[in-house]
């Protein structure tokens, strides 16, 4: 007897519906499945065969063929699990195959059968939304994750017998659905705040720019004097995300199995801090099967890379595409995917290999040569693409022993809100653009126009500095956010001016010092 079972596989984080046909015909005992099954599909077979044993149902004793289709498309992970059982159990004649198949069925069995959580759910529900299926069977620990997708009707189950109880109508299930206002109300609370913080106002004012802007930030100062802590902030000062944000970073971490268990919906900025040790898939995403790698991970969020220098260079180099673009693409021979990657970076580095060149506090012991090869390891194209270079200076001893508290985040971000109000407004005609930094060398010319006043000091810049024609247009970016910060239309010459002081510590002006 044949019966077919509908399920989803992943694709980038896309998903893609594939179908699973099951067949059972006489001869001697075999379970073959077919249609490009990665190990942990062929593995399958002894946990399907477990689980629908010790489930007190009958496994077939004939010839049983599954085949996954598209063939053509790699299947992986365990998300297979499930529909397989289903499948072989309709065509074998205990479970209604009519109804089996009105379902989108996914799941990881254990050998008791009980149902284990998968990746991408999200995914496989947005994929739901339009077909002509009456559901969405699962597991119950993904049951939040696919209800965030209204428009679906969601059935979560504990174990195989409910998943078949409820497809031969002895098991009455209601719909899930998700409160997505009681999600959101946390999204505020963070354990660190920017009062916290002693000095470093300069720094601070460098990154409400950053963050209102969504531009990218390099810090350079000796060893403690607050960069990582800076950096660790910054998300308490980013907007709240939206839910078209929350989605699409949630389906990101859904694919990616690290979304937190009894969480359906990422709310938060993720902040996201690779060890320099990271390999070059690790961050930019790949392997056999490529998966994300941090720079998507931190899509929406803040990708924050210390001790700069210390990553390998060809490490460092593939940030050019994600900074640039939004978005990073893996080829393979077989297949090429395409992951979103539009994060604010945030880099931290020492002014040289003992840290002190600089500081009045200490003696710089690095010769000239150790300081030029120590700078050489990032590259002139990778700091274009970072608008705000600031110096982070150690702090004083009044400094760290006074009793004040700086400004709380929650006053920070009002402003940066605002700003960012001024921009969605100024770009609701634009595909795509939500802050300043995102606009394409065309946009900078429609909307970062200044007064020739400004242009003269844009002039003097490029002449004193070598500035090329990137950093001019980030300059100019950077200039428009402290406008939006300054509640002003129009970009002044004092704008220009702040925006100019951002771009000083480029490395060759560094040298000079």
């Amino acid at each position: 007897m044949l019966a077919k079972v509908f399920s989803t596989g992943i694709e980038g984080i896309d998903a893609y519906l594939v179908e699973v046909e099951v067949d059972i015909a006489r001869g001697l005992p075999s379970f073959t499945i077919v249609g490009l099954p990665e190990a942990a599909v062929k593995e399958a077979r002894e946990r399907v065969e477990s689980a629908i044993k010790n489930s007190n149902f009958s496994f077939p004793s004939g010839r049983i063929t599954v085949n996954l289709a598209p063939a053509g498309k790699r299947k992986q992970g365990t998300s297979l699990d499930l529909p397989i059982a289903i499948g072989i159990l309709a065509a074998s004649g205990q479970v209604n195959p009519e109804r089996a198949k009105r379902y989108l069925i996914t799941g990881e069995l254990s050998l008791e059968g009980k149902l284990r959580p998968v990746r991408g759910v999200l995914s496989g529900a947005i994929m739901l939304r339009g077909m002509e299926l009456a559901g969405f069977l699962l597991p119950g620990e993904n049951r939040r994750e696919a209800a965030l997708v209204e428009e679906i009707d969601v059935y979560p189950v504990k174990t195989l017998r409910d998943a078949v109880e409820f497809l031969n109508g002895e098991l009455e299930l209601l719909p899930y659905k998700e409160d997505r206002e009681e999600i959101f109300k946390d999204t505020g609370d963070y354990d660190v705040d920017f009062s916290e913080i002693k000095g470093q106002e300069h720094a601070k004012r460098a990154l409400e720019i950053a963050a209102a802007g969504g531009h990218n930030v390099l810090m350079i100062g000796p060893p403690g004097a607050g960069k990582t802590m800076l950096a660790r902030r910054l998300p308490t000062i980013l907007p709240p995300m939206e839910f078209e944000e929350a989605i699409e970073t949630t389906r990101i971490h859904s694919v990616a199995g690290i979304l937190p268990p009894g969480i359906g919906l990422v709310t938060r900025r993720p902040f996201r801090a690779p060890h320099h040790t990271i390999s070059y898939a690790g961050l930019i995403g790949g392997g056999h099967n490529p998966r994300p790698g941090e720079v998507s991970l931190a899509h929406n969020g803040v990708l924050f890379l210390d001790e700069l220098p210390e990553f390998e260079r060809h490490v460092l180099e593939v940030l050019r595409q994600p900074l640039e673009d939004g978005k990073v693409t893996i080829s393979r021979a077989s297949s090429s995917v395409t992951y979103p990657a539009r994060f604010l970076f945030v880099g931290a580095m020492n002014p040289c290999p003992c840290g002190y060149f600089g500081d009045e506090r200490h003696t710089c012991t690095c010769t000239p040569g150790q300081i030029e090869r120590y700078l050489k390891k990032l590259s002139g194209p990778l700091l274009d693409r970072i608008d705000i270079h600031i110096e982070v200076p150690s702090l004083s001893y009044e400094e760290i022993l006074s009793k004040g508290e700086g400004e709380p985040s929650c006053k920070i971000r009002e402003r940066v809100v605002e700003a960012r109000k001024r921009q969605l407004a100024r770009y609701k005609s634009e595909e795509k653009i939500y802050c300043n930094a995102h606009l394409t060398p065309k946009l900078v010319k429609k909307y970062c126009k200044v007064s020739p006043e400004g242009e003269e000091l844009l002039k003097l810049a490029g002449e004193r500095f070598g500035l090329s024609a990137r950093a001019y247009h980030r300059i100019l970016k950077v200039a428009r956010t402290i406008a939006d910060l300054d509640g002003k239309g129009d970009i002044e010459p004092v704008h220009i001016s702040e925006a100019i002081q951002y771009r000083t510590l480029d490395k060759r002006i560094w040298l000079r010092m």
